[in-house]
């Protein structure tokens, strides 16, 4: 008999308990509210009004237990009073922050940047070479090396030096990376929200960061009329501000931070959806917010020279489509001789992503 014949489709089970499906939507409530857990909660309740989040059995009241009891979270570390986020709250979001952005990825011993040279590396590639003395026995390509040693007759296997393949690797190296957020008001400005996927951006890659490149370094500084640098566990906390945009500010601090580091790759991640418009001069702000400032365009673009006299790369993720911007970025990124990307929200994670995970020269 020819055809298909189809069974009625059975749902899967969801064995979860009520806390474990609410979870995912408490951490995703806690970027958007900025890690504030009493207006999160607030948001849980206007949503359960639509969707039926609780019921008599498990309450809201019945939720905030377990938060706690799970060591979600506690009392406010600062004020005093009210619920905070515990340090295994904050890993939480991050980890949900890089499935979200990155998807699921294995925690690897020897993570790293491949290098443009080949020889006693880490990574293994495709490229077999002759067997070189002081080769690593694991870097033996056996199969390739028993098939020369059946070539010369298959009575009598003998293998020689002469019939052993390596497969050849690739130099891994640690990198020293800074991750500008720009802060101003414009990351809001006309409903839409950027600063909360830029947050997720950088928490995804921070988890990434830890898992992959266990190596690596990673420092965080946020800009606006100044710049100042922020911990990994301020980031769900993290908020725009009535300000302008002070990229100078923001790569001197990052090359200060940089400078420090002892690793050989350093570089500037920059994300951002403004022109610059902010600087300090003789100790007082300079700002103009009406269209490209020649002055501080040109301290912008020294800022960005200087950083490529010091090694210092700058991938800029411009997350605006205005062409004058774009053309202004341009500059930018030729002074610095860095690289950037114009992309909307949705690209830009994928973009972080792969730029993180490209390979650097090494002099």
């Amino acid at each position: 008999m020819i055809g298909q014949r189809f069974s009625k489709y059975v749902p899967p089970q969801d064995d979860r308990s009520p806390f474990e499906k609410l979870l995912p939507l408490f951490l995703e409530l806690l970027t958007h509210t900025s890690g504030d857990v009493e207006e999160a909660l607030d948001w849980m309740q206007e949503v359960d009004k639509e969707n039926a989040l609780f019921s008599e059995d498990y309450t809201i009241e019945d939720f905030k237990n377990d938060l706690r009891k799970h060591g979600i979270i506690g009392d406010h570390p600062t004020k005093g009073e009210g619920m905070g986020l515990t340090a295994k709250a904050e890993k939480l979001i991050r980890e949900r922050a890089l499935e979200q952005v990155f998807g699921k990825l294995k925690k690897t011993e020897q993570g790293g940047h491949a290098l443009n040279r080949t020889g006693q590396g880490d990574e293994p590639t495709s490229d077999r070479r002759s067997y070189r003395f002081g080769d690593r026995i694991e870097q033996v390509a056996m199969s390739d090396s028993i098939r020369n040693a059946q070539q010369r007759g298959i009575d009598e296997l003998r293998m020689s030096e002469d019939d052993l393949e390596v497969i050849e690797t690739e130099h891994q190296s640690a990198c020293a990376t800074v991750l500008m957020i720009d802060i101003s008001h414009s990351m809001i400005l006309y409903g839409e929200d950027r600063i909360t996927p830029a947050k997720k951006v950088a928490m995804a890659l921070a988890e990434l960061i830890a898992r992959r490149y266990p190596k690596d370094t990673l420092d965080i500084v946020v800009f606006g009329n100044d710049a100042w640098q922020v911990s990994l566990k301020d980031l769900p906390d993290l908020q725009v501000g009535p300000f302008h945009t002070n990229t100078v500010a923001g790569v001197e601090l990052a090359m200060d931070l940089l400078r420090r580091k002892k690793l050989k790759n350093r570089r500037i991640v920059m994300i951002t959806d403004g022109k610059p418009s902010c600087i300090k001069r003789d100790g007082e702000y300079y700002m103009n917010s009406f269209g490209l400032d020649d002055f501080i365009v040109a301290r912008t673009l020294d800022a960005a020279a200087r950083a490529r006299k010091a090694g210092i790369p700058i991938t800029t993720f411009m997350i605006a489509q205005d062409t004058y911007l774009q053309r202004f970025i341009e500059k930018f990124t030729e002074a610095n001789q860095g690289r950037a990307f114009y992309t909307g929200l949705q690209g830009l994670a994928d973009m972080v992503f792969r730029d993180h995970t490209t390979s650097r020269k090494s002099s």
